[in-house]
């Protein structure tokens, strides 16, 4: 049985997980910066699979705070799931730099604070699962969302540089990246129905690389091939491009 920590744990894909986790015996601790929301969440997951769950209080941009957190914890986690995340709005955040703060706080910054300090604890015990939701809008800057995407783009070579760290030594990290997902951060938005995945589909995604070793997700899979194109668009006529 292992325990598994979820940072972000209000995210629907964090929530998705979480039960996943608990239906295969393990136990969950949800983080999030408002718990009392997760009362009712906390309680189905116990009952329904007959395990502990438990909620934290969690602030993903208290990046000063984090070593601290994590250090207070009464155990490490086995599986440490970052879902902490925040689109913004770009118009504004063009305008108002607490808004393009608050982008490359949640998505990037305090990613990498509270992550290093699970790392530092699973070193020293010589194992563990670290797994960071990234996205593909971290692939290429886009006028529709380029400070989430560059946010995003930090995390992922973060993950990457971790991962080549951390390789041989029993800890296992895993870089996911979404495409549409169906959750509250897209709500109102209309997305194309063959690329857009429910949060248990990526949930689903991410609880299969935990278990067969994988190092990058697509959720769905078409996300690998559609970025590969996208990628591979020369910037001169990616620039005049609306997609």
């Amino acid at each position: 049985m292992a325990h598994v920590l979820i940072l972000g744990g209000r995210s629907d894909i964090g929530l998705a997980f979480a039960h996943i986790c608990a239906h295969n015996g393990h136990e969950v601790c949800l983080a999030a910066r408002r718990p009392e929301r997760l009362a009712d969440d906390v309680r189905d997951i116990a009952t329904r699979y007959q395990v502990h769950a438990e909620t934290r209080e969690f602030d993903a941009e208290d990046s000063g705070g984090h070593a601290d957190w994590f250090n207070q914890l009464d155990q490490t986690p086995d599986i440490v799931l970052y879902a902490a995340g925040y689109l913004g709005d770009v118009e504004q955040a063009t305008k108002d730099n607490a808004e393009l703060e608050r982008i490359m706080q949640v998505n990037a910054r305090g990613a990498m604070t509270i992550l290093e300090a699970a790392v530092r604890a699973m070193e020293h015990r010589g194992s563990g699962t670290i797994i960071g939701i990234s996205s593909v809008a971290g692939e290429r800057g886009r006028k529709s969302n380029y400070h989430y995407g560059a946010a995003k783009a930090a995390l992922t070579t973060f993950l990457s540089g971790l991962r080549n760290r951390l390789s041989g030594t029993g800890i296992h990290v895993i870089t996911v990246k979404p495409g549409f997902v169906a959750t509250r951060m897209l709500q109102g938005m209309q997305t194309p129905a063959a690329l857009t995945a429910t949060p248990e589909r990526c949930a689903a995604d991410m609880y299969r690389a935990v278990q067969r070793g994988r190092d990058v997700v697509y959720s769905t899979w078409h996300w690998r091939y559609v970025m590969a194109v996208i990628r591979n668009i020369p910037e001169r006529l990616f620039k005049k491009m609306s997609i």
